[in-house]
C-alpha cells in the first residue's frame, strides 16, 4: 500500500488546559486524493490545518508527513512540501500579483537571496494554471475577491513547485510528495469562478498532489472529495470514503438540522428544512 503523505495518530489539542478542541484525531491521507473537512463553526477545522503546517503543537499524539515526524522537519522543509490557501489574507504593501507570488519561493532560496529568472517562470506558470496570467502586473488592491482567491492558489502552487521550472505539478509528472491545504477555498467565489476552481483542483489531483480542504458547501464536497473528515468539537472525528461518511444521518447530527440527500439529474444534492 502507498505510504500516506499525511498521518494523524490520536492527536489531541486545545487552546485552554483541559478543554480540547480536537480529540483523538486519527486518519491517513493517500497521495493524489482530495479530502474535505466538514463540521460546524468551532469544531477545529482550521486548527487541524494549523497543526498540519506545524504552526501549533499537538498536546498528545503524532503527526507524520510522508512517514517523517512533522516536528523533526525544519520550517523550510515543511514549506517545500506543504502550502496553504487561506480564506483571506491582508497584505500591508501594494505588491503586484507577480511580486507577491514570488514571495512564495522563499523555502527554495538561501537566506536573503532574491528570486531568480527561473523562479519568475515558475510563478508565471502558476498564474497560467489558475487562469489569471493577464493579472501579473496588476496591483493587489485592484483585484476582485475571486481574483484574489485564485492568486492565493497560484501562490501556493508557486511555493510547492521545485527549483527546476519544468518540474512537477503538471499532469503525468508526479506531484505525489506535495500537500496542498485549502481553508474554505470557494467562500469568496461567484458561480463561474467556483466552477473554475473545482476544475483546477481536479487537474491538480491528476498530477498526484494531495489536497486537504475545509468547506461548508455540500455541492463542492460532492464535486471534489474522495474522502471526508467529519468533525464535532471535543469528540473523535469520523473519517472515510465520501459515500460512507457523507450521509444524511451524519450531516444532520453534526449540523443539528434535518438534512436529506437526494438524486437530481443523476447527481446527489443536499436539502434541509
Amino acid at each position: 500500500m502507498t505510504q500516506p503523505i499525511l498521518s494523524f495518530r490520536n492527536v489531541t489539542f486545545g487552546y485552554q488546559p483541559g478543554k480540547p478542541i480536537l480529540r483523538d484525531v486519527t486518519f491517513d491521507l493517500r497521495p493524489g486524493r482530495i479530502t474535505a473537512i466538514l463540521g460546524p463553526n468551532g469544531a477545529g477545522k482550521t486548527t487541524l490545518l494549523s497543526l498540519t503546517l506545524g504552526w501549533l503543537a499537538a498536546w498528545t499524539g503524532e503527526i507524520h508527513l510522508a512517514g517523517t515526524p512533522l516536528k523533526s522537519l525544519a520550517p523550510q522543509e515543511r514549506g517545500r512540501r506543504m502550502a496553504l490557501v487561506p480564506q483571506s489574507e491582508h497584505t500591508p504593501f501594494d505588491y503586484t500579483v507577480l511580486e507577491y507570488i514570488l514571495l512564495a519561493r522563499a523555502p527554495h532560496l538561501p537566506p536573503l537571496a532574491m528570486p531568480t529568472a527561473a523562479d519568475t517562470q515558475i510563478a508565471l506558470h502558476a498564474l497560467e494554471q489558475v487562469g489569471i496570467s493577464a493579472l501579473a502586473e496588476r496591483p493587489m488592491p485592484q483585484l476582485s475577491g475571486g481574483e484574489h482567491q485564485l492568486m492565493l492558489l497560484a501562490r501556493a502552487l508557486t511555493q510547492l513547485h521545485p527549483s527546476r521550472p519544468n518540474g512537477v505539478l503538471r499532469k503525468g509528472t508526479g506531484g505525489e510528495g506535495f500537500l496542498l491545504l485549502l481553508d474554505e477555498p470557494t467562500s469568496h467565489l461567484d458561480l463561474h469562478n467556483k466552477a473554475r476552481l473545482i476544475e483546477i483542483l481536479r487537474a491538480l489531483r491528476k498530477t498526484g498532489v494531495t489536497l486537504l480542504m475545509t468547506n461548508h458547501e455540500p455541492e463542492v464536497v460532492l464535486a471534489l472529495a474522495d474522502e471526508v473528515l467529519l468533525m464535532e468539537s471535543g469528540i473523535a472525528p469520523q473519517f472515510g470514503a465520501l459515500d460512507e461518511v457523507f450521509t444524511a444521518e451524519a450531516l444532520s447530527r453534526i449540523y443539528r438540522l434535518p438534512i436529506r440527500l437526494v438524486q437530481i439529474d443523476g447527481h446527489k444534492q443536499v436539502l434541509w428544512t
